[in-house]
């Protein structure tokens, strides 16, 4: 058994979904982690629509695709941040009403909690073997003290505290919702969410009292640019690795201009002192992560979150889908050993 190899579909929800399909049927895909905006999954419609998720499930399978997790990154986003103008850009109006920020909080919740019950809906209309999966959610969750995170001015540890207090206050009834349908949520752990290293991704499950519907989205990359170890995060957190992307990073050859930090620069731009690049061409060691993976059991998907600023994404991510086919390889049901002490 192999692990799937699945399409994050948030970098292309500028496309319709049936196009998409296409595209990644052709890229060499065997799934897609759907994103909850464009047009690639609706909360709403999931919910309140007949036959809105059998009809999903007919496009991907009529292009010989499957779907493991679904996405809703934006709205998790909201859910424990400081709201301000840049949250109206990535929300539904819905959630973000009058913009007053408890209201977008509250609200962003609500949505979040429908989505759980939304994707338990839509894998429940599924075919026999996804019905037999177990269906996570990818997303984020924002943090109250994420501005912190330089402590100047000086930030006392009472205020760190309030901040996983408060994260636990907002999401562990998120939660109790995703333990009733039976689902997972994935925090993808990044600056800006509540835990962005393997330091505050602890905290954060302590926050939550190890909540079992909680654990990790697993990136690599967002890791490697700020000299965490990546390989240990899977080894400490090897329990609730619920859900792998597959993003490459590179850093600079040398001094730059800006840190770690971006120094305010655009993505792809020359003095930058990292930059995302398409799986196999920056720094990330994969092949130690696969290896890791076998070690702690992990079969779910290998979701490629393509993003290279300097690249055409369709030869990017068709690229991607054979370098992660190279580079997975599955587990030995043997020792390798086992013929020198075996006898007639």
């Amino acid at each position: 058994m192999r692990r799937p190899i699945t399409l994050f579909t948030g970098q292309w929800a500028d496309l319709p979904l049936v196009e998409l399909c296409s595209k990644a049927r052709d890229f060499g895909y065997e799934g897609l982690e759907l994103a909850s905006w464009g047009d690639h999954f609706s909360v709403e419609r999931a919910l309140g629509e007949d036959g809105y998720c059998a009809g999903l499930w007919d496009l991907l399978e009529e292009h010989g695709l499957s779907c493991w997790a679904v996405s809703n990154h934006l709205v998790g986003q909201a859910v424990c941040d400081p709201i301000d103008e840049r949250h109206r850009g990535i929300l539904p109006a819905s959630v973000w009403g009058d913009g007053d920020p408890e209201g977008v909080r509250n609200r962003a919740a609500e949505e979040l909690k429908n989505t759980a019950r939304a994707v338990r809906r839509f894998f429940d209309q599924g075919p026999s073997e996804a019905r037999e999966r177990e269906p996570v959610v990818t997303g984020f969750t924002g943090s109250p003290i994420w501005h912190m995170a330089y402590a100047f001015p000086p930030v006392s540890e009472d205020r760190i505290d309030a901040g996983f207090g408060e994260f636990a206050e907002r999401f562990l009834p998120i939660l109790e919702v995703f333990a009733e349908v039976g689902l997972r949520f994935a925090l993808e752990v990044h600056p800006t969410e509540i835990a962005f290293d393997t330091a505050t991704a602890d905290r954060a499950l302590a926050a939550l009292g190890g909540h079992p519907s909680f654990g990790f989205n697993f990136d690599p990359s967002h890791l490697l640019y700020q000299g965490v170890d990546y390989l240990g995060f899977l080894r400490e957190f090897h329990d609730r690795i619920f859900h792998v992307h597959v993003k490459d990073v590179a850093m600079a050859k040398g001094a730059t201009r800006a840190g770690v930090f971006g120094g305010h620069l655009p993505f792809g731009a020359l003095d930058r002192c990292w930059d995302f690049r398409s799986p196999g061409r920056g720094d990330v060691d994969f092949e130690g992560i696969v290896r890791i993976l076998q070690k702690i059991g992990y079969m779910g998907p290998l979701s490629v979150e393509w993003e290279d600023p300097l690249m055409d994404r369709e030869h990017g991510a068709a690229e991607a889908c054979g370098f992660v086919r190279r580079l997975d390889f599955p587990p030995s049901m043997r020792a390798f050993d086992a013929s020198f002490s075996e006898t007639d």
